[in-house]
């Protein structure tokens, strides 16, 4: 098996962001808005951001789903990929966190693209499919408790249209997942991998970006 990949190191880091992404204004401040936070290392980072932007743009995206929203980086990257009349679901149920984006949202022009739920997301997907739309959102990315990851998953395939994508985060978990687990989190990420190979109802492929980001199409 060939394994070899590369050793990124802070200064290979940098220099991928300064040639290979393009932030708006907005999302380098909310960056560095975000940076102090005691939870800071639960944003995505702009690589990540990018490839969903293009995944989004690549599908031809219009309505999609964020579980998962912390203080919002990744709820305006995809809105300000999609057109003018693209929507995020966004899922969260903190007020606190989410309020460090809001302002963001409004100085990059899409506060009106993101629908922000402050509720469990399961209450929120559950509301959705029983108002009938399933098979109307385009794009999810799944990236809140782990241990719910297995029930955001199924919901987002009923309500993803044929074709549509699914993106997971922390899939590799700082590579725990590879190990014996202890821990719920662990356990449960482990879990969600195995069934995934194994689903017919997608294809997909895992990547070594990030903390792991599995990418699901429903067939």
């Amino acid at each position: 098996m060939n394994n070899r990949h590369l050793n990124i190191d802070d200064t290979l880091y940098r220099y991928l962001v300064e040639h290979g992404v393009r932030e708006h204004p907005a999302q380098a401040a909310l960056r560095e808005a975000t940076s102090a936070h005691p939870y800071a290392l639960m944003q995505i980072g702009p690589d990540q951001g990018a490839l969903l932007a293009l995944l989004v743009q690549l599908i031809g995206a219009k309505h999609t789903i964020e579980i998962g929203v912390f203080t919002g980086y990744s709820a305006l990257t995809v809105a300000l990929a999609l057109p003018d009349d693209g929507r995020v679901l966004a899922c969260d149920v903190s007020e606190a966190f989410t309020a460090v984006g809001r302002p963001h949202w409004q100085a990059a022009g899409v506060a009106q693209k993101i629908d922000l739920r402050l509720a469990p997301a399961l209450q929120t997907l559950d509301a959705e499919l029983a108002a009938g739309r399933a098979g109307h959102y385009d794009f999810a990315f799944i990236d809140a408790d782990k241990t719910g990851y297995d029930g955001y998953y199924e919901r987002c395939l009923q309500l993803l249209r044929p074709g549509g994508l699914i993106a997971i985060d922390n899939v590799l978990w700082s590579g725990l997942v590879a190990q014996p687990a202890d821990d719920a989190d662990t356990r449960a990420l482990q879990a969600l991998n195995t069934k995934l190979k194994a689903d017919q109802r997608i294809d997909l492929v895992m990547l070594t970006v990030g903390d792991g980001l599995t990418l699901a199409r429903k067939r």
